[in-house]
C-alpha cells in the first residue's frame, strides 16, 4: 500500500533522546523494496520522508550510536527501514531532507544491506510501526525526475531510429507529466513563508540542542547547510535575495569584449544602492523602448483590499473563483492598485502582496490566462517588476488551497516605477532617527505608523465637526507679528525685506481671536500652528499644532465641561472605549473628571505648605519648605506664587497620570486670565493633565483694559530684565478691549499631545509627520 506520496504517520516510542511527541506525520518522496539475499521473510525499504520532525530521528541516531556506525549514518541520505509483512512493523535508523537522485539510492542499497545486523535492525528489535494514512498526490520534484527520465527515454529512442507513431504514446505521456508538473507547481507555490519560517525555527531549535549535547563541528555541518538552504528557500517564497555566501577565489578570466546589464544578473544583496537604482532606472528604459510607460497618468481602481475583504468575508470554498462576481456589489470587472510589497515567481505562475491606503490583497498571474490578453504580459512582469513598484490588476476573486483571499489577474499595469528599493523586510525601518527622517518610508513598510496618523486625521476632522455643530467659526489669524503675545515663550525671529520690519511668528492665537470677539463674533476658533524657540524632548516640538477657542458669555467652568466633552468626542472617533492603554496605564476618560486646586495637590505633597500669598513675609518660609521638599532653583522665585507654581510642576504634575482640572493659579504666572472672584491672588484658570502631561489650558479671560495693561507692563519689566518668555505691552490689543469685550471663556488644546494620549505614542514626533530634527551627518 505504501508507495510515491503516501502519507505516513510514524508513532515514536520512549527511547532514550527520542519521545511520543515526536511522532508525526510524514510524506514519502521516495519509495522502493527490495528483498535482501539474506533472508526472504522480510522486506528492505528505502523511504525518503519529508516533513515532521526529523530532527528528532538525527538526534537519536548522532547521540546514541558508535562513532563507527555514526560515520555510516551520517553518509546516508535516506531513510532504511525493515517491514514485516504481517505487521508493517519497521524500524527507522537515518533521515535527510537532501535526497540523491533515485537511481543512486538504489545503486546505495547494495552497500547498505550487508550492514543492517550490524546496525540492529533484527525482527526482535523492531519497535516503531507505520500506519499508512493515505495516498497523495505525488510532488512536484517526482514529476520534474519522471519528466527527465521520459526525456532521457524519447532520446534514446530516436537515437535508436524509432518510427514517429511508436514515438507518439511517449510524447503524449511527457505532455502529461508536464501538465502535471504544472498543476503541482501552483499548489506548491501557494505554501506560505509563515510554513518555512516554522521549518528553520525548528531547525534552529535542533541545533541548538545539538550544540548542548557537545556534537561536533562537522557533525553540525550538514544540519547548517539544511539550515541554509530553508533560508534560500524563504528569499524565494518572499521574493527577496538570500544571503549570498563568500565567493571563493577563482582564477581571472579574460573578460569578455561587451559586458552588458551586469548588474541585472547580480544578487540584489550583492548591489550597492547606486546599482540597484542603475538597475532599476535601466527597466524603466526598456519599457519605454517596448513603448510602455512607466510612470502612468491615470488609473481608476473600483476596490480597496479592505473592502474586498469585507465583502468576501465567510465567502468561497479554498480553491474556489468567483467567476461572474456574484458575491461583490463591483458590476465591473475588480480593480486594485498599491505598491508591491513582496513578489514569489514560481516558473509560469507568480504571486504577489499588494499594499494599498486600506491594507493588502494577494495577487496571483499565471502565464497562460495573462496571455489570452497580451503574449507577453507574463514575461514583463518578471523583467519589470520589482518590490516597491506601484501597479495595477484587473481580474477576478479566488481563495487559494490555503484559504488565502486573491485577486485572479487578467492584466496588470505599471502605474510607477520605483528606483529604490524598499527597506529589509525582517530589519525593516528601526532605527528611529531615520524614520521620522524618512517618514514616506516609515508610512510604507510600518502599518501602526499609517494608522496613527489616519487616527490623528479623524481627530482633528472630529474636532471641527463639534465645534460648528455648536456655533462656533474657524476664522485664520496672521502668523508673522510684529510682537510676540498671548503666551510666556521664546519666538522665532524673522524679517521682511520689503516692508522692513521685524517680525516674529506666532507663539499663540490669542490676542488676534479675542479681537474677533470684540469685533462681534461670540465664538470663534483656530486649529493651528504655533512655532516656539524652546527646547525638544518627548512632548515638544518647536512648532506643533493647537485649537484656541472662545466662547461670549462663558467662564472657566464653562471651558472644563466642553473640554469634556470634546476629548470625549474626539476618543469614540478613534477607540470604541472611554477606557484607553497608554504605555504601562490604563486612563479612563470617563466623566466627570477630576478637579482639584493648585494649593491643594501641592499640600498633597508638602503638607505644611500653607502659606499668603499676599504676606510678603512668607516668602522665606515658603522657599525653605520647597527647597526641603527637593524643589530646585526656588531661591530666584520672586513671590510666593511663583514658589507654589514651582512645586506644583516639580513634584505633582508627573504623577496626574488620570484626566485632571488643576485649577486657580496665582496671578504672577497667568497674566491674561481674569482676577478670581473669591480668592485674593488667585486667576480663574485651569490646566487639564493626563499622563504627567498638560493638555489643555483655560482662563476665564480678563477684560479689564486697565489691569490688563498693568500686567503687560509688569511682563515687559521682566522683559528689560533678561527673561526672553515675557512679552511687550500691546497697544494694539489694548486698544481693541477699550472697545469693551464680553465676559469669556478661553480654552486651548494640544493637538499633539492630545493624539498622544489617544494612539499610545510615547514620543511627540510619532504624531507629527515631519518633526524638525537635526541635518544628518
Amino acid at each position: 500500500e505504501m508507495e510515491d506520496g503516501s502519507l505516513i504517520f510514524l508513532f515514536i516510542p520512549p527511547r532514550r533522546t527520542l519521545h511520543p511527541q515526536h511522532s508525526s506525520t510524514y510524506r514519502v518522496q521516495r519509495a522502493s523494496f527490495h528483498h535482501t539475499p539474506e533472508t526472504t521473510s522480510h522486506c528492505v525499504a528505502i523511504i525518503i520522508i519529508q516533513g515532521g520532525n526529523t530532527g528528532a530521528f538525527k538526534n537519536h541516531f548522532m547521540t546514541t550510536s558508535t562513532s563507527a556506525r555514526r560515520q555510516r549514518i551520517m553518509a546516508s541520505t535516506f531513510l532504511l527501514a525493515v517491514l514485516r509483512p504481517a505487521s508493517r512493523s519497521a524500524a527507522a535508523f537515518s533521515f535527510s531532507r537532501s535526497s540523491p537522485s533515485f537511481a543512486a539510492q538504489q545503486r546505495s542499497l547494495a552497500t547498505r544491506a550487508p550492514y543492517l545486523p550490524q546496525l540492529g535492525l533484527r525482527p526482535s528489535a523492531l519497535k516503531t510501526t507505520t500506519r499508512l494514512f493515505s495516498t497523495a498526490e505525488q510532488s512536484a520534484a517526482d514529476v520534474e525526475a519522471q519528466i527527465a527520465t521520459k526525456g532521457d527515454e524519447i532520446r534514446s529512442l530516436k537515437e535508436n531510429g524509432i518510427a514517429k507513431p511508436e514515438l507518439a504514446p511517449h510524447i503524449q505521456e511527457l505532455l502529461a507529466l508536464k501538465a502535471k508538473l504544472e498543476e503541482l507547481t501552483v499548489s506548491t507555490a501557494e505554501q506560505s513563508s509563515a510554513d518555512v519560517e516554522a521549518e528553520i525555527a525548528a531547525k534552529g531549535d535542533e541545533i541548538r540542542t545539538l550544540k548542548e549535547s557537545g556534537t561536533a563541528k562537522p557533525e553540525l555541518a550538514p544540519h547548517i547547510q539544511e539550515l541554509l538552504a530553508l533560508k534560500a528557500k524563504l528569499a524565494e517564497l518572499t521574493g527577496e535575495a538570500a544571503p549570498a555566501p563568500a565567493p571563493k577565489k577563482e582564477k581571472k578570466k579574460n573578460p569578455p569584449k561587451k559586458q552588458q546589464n551586469t548588474n541585472a544578473k547580480k544578487d540584489e544583496s550583492e548591489m550597492s544602492i547606486n546599482e540597484l537604482r542603475e538597475n532599476r532606472l535601466g527597466k524603466v528604459a526598456a519599457m519605454r523602448d517596448a513603448g510602455a510607460e512607466p510612470f502612468a497618468y491615470v488609473y481608476d481602481p473600483n476596490r480597496t483590499a479592505s473592502q474586498l475583504t469585507e465583502e468576501y468575508e465567510g465567502k468561497l470554498e479554498p480553491g474556489e473563483e468567483d467567476v461572474n462576481n456574484e458575491h461583490t456589489s463591483c458590476e465591473e470587472e475588480i480593480t486594485v492598485a498599491g505598491r508591491i510589497m513582496a513578489r514569489r515567481v514560481f516558473g509560469k505562475l507568480a504571486f504577489y502582496t499588494l499594499q494599498d491606503e486600506t491594507g493588502t490583497i494577494q495577487l496571483q498571474f499565471d502565464k497562460k490566462r495573462l496571455g489570452e490578453r497580451d503574449g507577453d504580459s507574463f514575461k514583463n512582469l518578471k523583467a519589470w517588476t520589482d518590490s516597491g513598484d506601484i501597479i495595477g490588476a484587473k481580474g477576478t476573486i479566488r481563495r487559494t488551497d490555503k484559504g488565502e483571499l486573491t485577486l485572479y489577474a487578467n492584466e496588470w499595469t505599471m502605474l510607477t516605477k520605483s528606483a529604490l528599493p524598499l527597506p529589509d523586510k525582517y530589519h525593516g525601518l528601526t532605527d528611529v532617527s531615520k524614520r521620522y527622517r524618512n517618514r514616506h518610508l516609515d508610512l510604507i513598510v510600518n502599518p501602526s505608523v499609517r494608522e496613527t496618523f489616519y487616527k490623528r486625521a479623524k481627530i482633528t476632522s472630529s474636532l471641527r465637526r463639534q465645534l460648528d455643530a455648536k456655533g462656533f467659526l474657524e476664522i485664520e489669524t496672521p502668523v508673522l507679528h510684529t510682537q510676540p503675545g498671548g503666551a510666556e515663550a521664546k519666538p522665532f525671529e524673522t524679517y521682511h525685506n520689503t516692508m522692513d520690519m521685524d517680525l516674529t511668528l506666532r507663539i499663540a492665537t490669542e490676542l488676534h481671536l479675542k479681537r474677533l470677539v470684540i469685533g462681534g463674533f461670540p465664538r470663534v476658533y483656530e486649529l493651528g500652528r504655533i512655532f516656539r524657540n524652546e527646547g525638544i524632548s518627548t512632548r515638544h516640538n518647536p512648532e506643533f499644532t493647537s485649537v484656541e477657542l472662545y466662547q461670549a458669555y462663558a467662564d472657566y467652568h464653562d471651558m472644563m465641561d466642553l473640554t469634556e466633552e470634546l476629548v470625549c468626542g474626539m476618543a469614540n472617533e478613534v477607540s470604541d472605549s472611554l477606557t484607553l492603554p497608554y504605555g504601562e496605564h490604563t486612563i479612563s476618560l470617563e466623566r466627570p473628571w477630576r478637579r482639584v486646586t493648585m494649593h491643594d495637590v501641592v499640600k498633597e505633597e508638602i503638607p505644611d505648605f500653607d502659606f499668603d500669598l499676599h504676606d510678603p513675609s512668607t516668602l522665606d518660609a515658603a522657599k525653605a519648605a520647597a527647597t526641603a521638599a527637593g524643589v530646585p532653583d526656588v531661591q530666584r522665585c520672586s513671590s510666593v506664587g511663583y514658589v507654589l507654581n514651582a512645586c506644583f510642576e516639580e513634584l505633582c504634575e508627573p504623577k496626574l497620570i488620570q484626566p485632571t482640572y488643576v485649577i486657580d493659579y496665582p496671578i504672577e504666572v497667568s497674566p491674561l486670565s481674569k482676577p478670581h472672584r473669591s480668592k485674593p491672588g488667585m486667576v480663574e484658570r485651569f490646566e487639564l493633565f493626563a499622563t504627567g502631561r498638560e493638555l489643555a489650558n483655560s482662563f476665564s479671560e480678563l477684560t479689564d483694559p486697565v489691569d490688563q495693561r498693568e500686567r503687560f507692563e509688569a511682563q515687559a519689566a521682566k522683559k528689560e530684565a533678561g527673561d526672553e518668555e515675557a512679552c511687550d505691552v500691546d497697544e494694539e490689543f489694548l486698544s481693541a478691549l477699550e472697545q469693551g469685550m464680553p465676559p469669556t471663556g478661553g480654552l486651548g488644546i494640544g493637538i499633539d499631545r492630545l493624539v498622544m494620549l489617544l494612539t499610545d505614542s510615547p514620543s511627540i514626533r510619532d504624531v507629527i509627520a515631519f518633526p524638525l530634527l537635526k541635518p544628518d551627518a
